[in-house]
């Protein structure tokens, strides 16, 4: 025990001060992305044919970041003069249409249901789902727990038991070994419930797209309340969804 307060008075305070003080993250970081509008369509198109993700609509010059990956390639080829990447981390929406974007989105606090901020706004279980994951999003998820983070001085826990949710955290492309499981452990959850789809795999399919053995997309077997992108979503960006849609 000695030892232990003794390590604690060394080490000092840890835990992070957002939300109340802001994080600037690391220049290679790639964040919510904008997208030069009056740029050549030439160029917009070489981007757009480049995508190994297909997110980009030349035409519309417009990016869809439930399938971008975050891999920068169309940055590298436009040398930032059609879609440049910034370091902001807050990318949750609470559609998946306002995920198409050409460098904003709308205030997610201001979209979230109200009764769900009545109902779990000082207390928020959720049940992780890892289905067919590669297990990045769920390792950035983890982290959350962490001291840094401390995710349940929010009041704010991931429980063992789906009988013991508010909402379910989904990961992963959603294979069809996974499918019966998934929609097992949601009707498992007590209603009223939210279901939170996290990371490109979940919310399109990312590198799987197009394959029999997965689902592209979670909103085609549950009703998805909450979308966060990314590949994998940094912690922070999780931090931000959960704090401004629930709390």
């Amino acid at each position: 025990m000695l030892k232990t307060l003794r390590n604690r008075f060394e080490q000092g305070y840890r835990t992070t001060r957002y939300p109340k003080t802001p994080i600037q993250l690391p220049e290679r970081y790639r964040g919510l992305p904008g997208v030069n509008t009056s740029a050549p369509m030439e160029l917009a198109r070489r981007c757009a044919e480049a995508c190994p993700q297909t997110a980009i609509d030349a035409q519309k010059k417009q990016i869809d970041l439930g399938r971008c990956v975050f891999c920068g390639t169309c940055e590298e080829i436009s040398e930032g003069r059609f879609i440049s990447f910034s370091r902001n981390f807050e990318l949750a929406t609470a559609s998946k249409e306002a995920l198409l974007t050409q460098g904003s989105l709308p205030a997610l606090a201001e979209h979230s249901k109200k009764h769900f901020k009545k109902l779990f706004g000082r207390s928020l279980q959720l049940r992780q789902v890892s289905a067919a994951g590669c297990n990045a999003c769920e390792a950035d998820l983890n982290v959350l727990a962490t001291p840094f983070f401390d995710l349940a001085r929010f009041g704010i826990n991931f429980v063992a038991s789906p009988r013991h949710a508010d909402a379910i955290v989904v990961t992963g492309p959603i294979s069809r070994n996974m499918k019966t499981a998934l929609l097992q452990t949601y009707d498992a959850v007590p209603a009223p419930k939210a279901v939170i789809a996290v990371g490109s795999c979940t919310l399109s399919g990312g590198p799987f797209r197009g394959s029999p053995e997965i689902s592209e997309g979670l909103d085609q077997l549950l009703p998805v309340d909450l979308f966060i992108p990314g590949c994998p979503p940094h912690p922070l960006t999780n931090l931000h969804a959960f704090l401004n849609f629930f709390k």
